[in-house]
């Protein structure tokens, strides 16, 4: 049998170690409240991200850091931690997004079909709500820039200009690339290579194949203006200032599309639609981001009408579109032309589109003679 003053002794033991162990983590918890507490008063009511914060503390512990450098922290793009190149918005809280992550917010916010929020604040913001900030916008133009060339520091204001003209280390082709000369170098460079270059003593028929080339493109551009001018001399041609507004279908994952109202034209009635990456899942998933569109004929008709058709920025709109023409037989069993890609230029363009509340354009359309 087990001695009770022994279990007396053990037990009491026990008790003994249990109450520090007891004390030191009440001591713990109280010090993380306190932690928290005191990380809390530090900060505003809106607390900006790890990263911007990560650029407002010194990370030398010198108090003498420039100026410049303590205003690229506070002055950065809430969104991509850069400085921002043109314009500069804010949300009713002050806090910043360059002109390029605003539009990519809102053009998210459409393609999820929710309200657009500012990332640091979680208010909402539109093109209406938000504002330009002028005074950032004219302060960040001040701040220095290091030239991508020659690592010299400039105003943002005059960089572009010294990178493009001004540089002596700016890449430049050689001046008989138009005949084949691969080099690129130094623009300081390019005399004395100019002076060793071969090309200008080759052959006319060692030089054939750039001048293919060169007569590609222009044959190509010939084309497209000729093409303008036939269809100019039909003698059935109309256009229609349009807008297409946003709307979504009913299906179990809800699709974005954009349709104009109908228009008549050629005594028919019309529509234009589009849609986003094909009709993607989740657009939202994807960086590169683009449209495409078809004519739709919406009455019926007894007779085949063939269009040629194009669309243009207008008058009223101002997206920035390469105009390409296409052409489609309209008949009464087959009144829809196929989804053809909007000629835009990069991602941001669409982006910059979607961020709008409609897509204003000119569409002409060119009516063969039956």
């Amino acid at each position: 049998m087990a001695d009770p003053s022994c279990e007396a002794s053990s037990s009491s033991s026990n008790t003994i170690i249990e109450q520090p162990q007891q004390q030191q983590q009440q001591q713990q918890s109280s010090q993380v409240v306190q932690q928290l507490h005191d990380d809390i008063d530090k900060n505003d009511d809106f607390i900006e991200p790890d990263k911007k914060r990560r650029k407002l503390i010194k990370t030398d512990g010198k108090s003498d850091q420039k100026l410049e450098h303590r205003l690229g922290g506070i002055l950065c793009c809430a969104v991509c931690l850069d400085l921002p190149r043109a314009a500069v918005y804010q949300c009713t809280n002050g806090h910043l997004m360059c002109a390029g992550c605003f539009t990519h917010v809102l053009a998210d916010a459409r393609l999820r079909d929710e309200l657009a929020t500012c990332p640091n604040c979680r208010i909402e913001i539109s093109k209406t709500s938000a504002s330009r900030n002028l005074a950032v916008e004219k302060a960040v133009s001040e701040l220095p820039a290091e030239c991508q060339f020659c690592a010299k520091e400039f105003p943002r204001n005059s960089l572009e200009r010294h990178e493009e003209s001004m540089c002596d280390e700016r890449i430049t082709s050689c001046k008989y690339s138009r005949i084949g000369c691969p080099w690129r170098g130094p623009n300081h460079e390019v005399p004395e290579h100019e002076d060793t270059c071969v090309h200008p003593h080759t052959k006319g028929k060692d030089v054939m194949e750039a001048l293919r080339d060169i007569d590609a493109r222009t044959l190509e551009e010939r084309r497209l203006c000729d093409s303008v001018f036939d269809l100019l001399s039909y003698e059935k041609i109309t256009f229609n200032d349009l807008q297409m507004k946003p709307y979504r279908t009913d299906e179990f994952v809800h699709k974005l599309f954009y349709e104009t109202s109908r228009f008549t034209a050629f005594n028919n009635q019309w529509v234009v639609k589009a849609r986003i990456n094909n009709s993607q899942r989740d657009p939202t998933q994807s960086s590169e981001r683009d449209m495409t569109y078809q004519l739709i004929l919406k009455t019926k008709t007894t007779y085949p009408l063939p269009l040629h058709y194009l669309i243009l920025k207008g008058p009223f709109g101002d997206m920035k579109v390469q105009p390409r023409i296409h052409r489609f037989d309209f008949t009464e069993q087959d009144n829809e032309s196929p989804y053809l890609p909007l000629p835009l230029p990069d991602t941001a363009e669409c982006n910059r589109l979607l961020a709008a509340k409609a897509i204003s354009f000119r569409l002409i359309m060119f009516l063969a003679s039956k």
